[in-house]
């Protein structure tokens, strides 16, 4: 196994390694359901219905118990799934009334449905979400499309047909962050000259039989009783949650050509490593060929659990459901190098039957984060134009021309101030960053107790004019609550936007460095062909660009010792 195992330990990239999701446990209640039974009262199920990203097509994610005789049930079962802040996880609930004296599901009568997102219900004031039922909308599901029942009553459309209540809560297990420390005795030497060069390799089981890595430790040099550095691991990335669960680890000796020799492995679990707390855990190694080969083999050594401690760490959906509300800003560069908006070549082109890539990246990216802005009052600036009447240059000037009040509401409010400035101001020049992005930062530093949270959307055709001044901004800005996410639209170079998203390299101006990584840049190219047509999603757009934003969320406000209200 160890062998096999090769081509994945070299490439391994901590950073990159996909954590399982947070999981989140949403609960179902009803009330004022209608009344089906004509000598007792509903007997109501809930079924949920998640719509696939890529297909659209809503597939059964499970049901509720059915509670007999109630018109006001609250559901034991819950829907425990995997939560995406960056994903737009668009969900469909059919409550419906089971006539349990028949087998036949065709008997059963529809109650109502509703539509939400899963960051509608996480992100409502203290993670509950309250909707009407309606039961228009359920005509257009023809019988063989819905797969729970045969439809006998549709329901009159605009008939009230009560309520349905969701709450939210993350499952506790996905915040423990284990920290261990691992020793070995007598492993077995693998090198010509010297001893070996040992590492561990850990994998967590996933549901298939298959193994997904998980850490892999620091190779200490030339010694066959090495003691490695205690490590830091997500209990969610050891063992998604489920304690029993095997947790194999592989040991290595560590070649140069990267064809490191395989020593042998030991299995174990979360649970069992957890009794660590309190005892030393000692694991033979063992390697399966030697095993089968040599009748006087015991073990290639043993590994030793030095320490094992579990703490509990906050996380995103804490502080949203706490009441951390995301404010969101977008701005929109102006220059004259997008083109004159009336004609086709033009990156601003107002084309009747389709959004430019303007607008289409604003919305797709608004749309996700507006479900975690209660108030969904969108400031919106543009930069690098000539305003009406005098012909000024402004690089921060509302869309919507009023500027005491930048607000626009909602994302198709944010688009309309949008088309309305391309007809009123002159694209000019030049391109400069820092005034938007210090008209932002100055809101934040009014509101550094955890309680909002502000997001920059910039959009932008091209080179950054005042570089100097824009990495200076952004290093203030990285000292308070926000995030800049960048879309680059059209053919330009735009080196100098990675040198802003500071994944690699910090990014520092006059000799001081951002405090924390704040910047997000993509290029919108990436997401559409030669002609203009949309290879990957929109969905997939703001998926790449919202992705860093929990993370970026959660370091604020742990470098400012806030925790999320209850």
């Amino acid at each position: 196994s160890g062998e096999a195992n090769m081509a994945t330990v070299g490439d391994f990239d901590p950073l990159n390694s996909s954590v399982p999701a947070t999981k989140i446990e949403v609960t179902v209640s009803c009330r004022n359901l209608l009344d089906m039974d004509t000598f007792s009262k509903s007997d109501p199920v809930v079924v949920l219905y998640m719509q696939g990203l890529g297909t659209k097509e809503w597939r059964e994610f499970g049901r509720t118990e059915v509670i007999d005789n109630t018109l006001n049930p609250d559901f034991v079962r819950k829907f425990v799934m995997d939560f995406f802040f960056e994903e737009k996880q668009n969900l469909r609930f059919d409550v419906y009334n089971v006539d349990t004296r028949s087998s036949n599901f065709s008997k059963h009568d529809f109650l109502g449905q509703t539509f939400c997102t899963l960051g509608e219900i996480i992100g409502s004031v203290g993670g509950r979400l309250e909707r009407t039922l309606s039961a228009t909308g359920f005509q257009f599901l023809s019988k063989a499309r819905s797969p729970f029942f045969g439809i006998k009553d549709i329901g009159i459309p605009g008939k009230k047909c009560g309520t349905i209540i969701f709450a939210a809560e993350e499952l506790s297990n996905c915040r423990d962050i284990a920290t261990m420390q691992f020793c070995a005795n007598k492993l077995d030497k693998k090198d010509f000259f010297g001893k070996s060069d040992p590492f561990l390799v850990f994998y967590r089981s996933n549901e298939d039989g298959t193994f997904t890595i998980c850490h892999k430790t620091e190779v200490i040099k030339n010694n066959l009783n090495p003691v490695w550095q205690p490590f830091t691991i997500p209990v969610r990335a050891l063992c998604n949650g489920d304690y029993d669960r095997t947790v194999k680890v592989d040991v290595y000796d560590w070649d140069r050509d990267g064809s490191h020799d395989f020593i042998g492995e030991f299995t174990t679990s979360y649970r069992e490593l957890s009794r660590g707390q309190n005892q030393f855990n000692v694991y033979e190694v063992l390697n399966p060929k030697k095993k089968g080969r040599k009748k006087k083999y015991v073990n290639s050594g043993t590994v030793t659990l030095l320490s094992f401690k579990v703490e509990s760490e906050y996380t995103f959906v804490d502080f949203i459901r706490g009441g951390t509300q995301l404010n969101f800003t977008v701005a929109i560069d102006f220059t004259a190098s997008n083109g004159n908006p009336s004609q086709p070549t033009s990156l601003h082109y107002m084309n009747p039957y389709q959004l430019n890539m303007y607008a289409m990246a604003l919305k797709a990216v608004g749309d996700i984060i507006q479900d975690y802005d209660s108030d969904k009052l969108f400031p919106a600036y543009g930069f690098g134009a000539k305003l009406p009447p005098d012909g000024k240059i402004s690089h921060a000037f509302p869309l919507n021309s009023q500027a005491d009040n930048p607000n626009c509401v909602g994302i198709d409010g944010v688009l309309e101030a949008y088309f309305q400035s391309l007809r009123t101001v002159q694209l000019y020049g030049p391109t400069n960053f820092a005034p938007v992005i210090s008209q932002v930062a100055r809101c934040a530093a009014e509101v550094t107790d955890g309680s909002q949270y502000f997001v920059l959307l910039m959009i932008t055709d091209g080179v950054i004019s005042d570089m100097a001044q824009t990495k200076e901004s952004v290093v203030n800005a990285s000292s308070l609550p926000m995030s800049i996410i960048i879309v680059g639209v059209g053919p330009a170079e735009f080196d100098a936007m990675e040198e802003l998203d500071g994944d690699d390299v910090r990014v520092s101006s006059r000799g001081r460095f951002a405090e924390r990584d704040i910047v997000q840049f993509v290029p919108f190219r990436d997401y559409i062909d030669r002609s203009g047509n949309q290879v990957l999603s929109m969905a997939r757009l703001a998926k790449d660009v919202l992705a860093e934003i929990p993370e970026q969320v959660l370091s604020f406000m742990k470098s400012r010792g806030i925790g999320p209200r209850p």
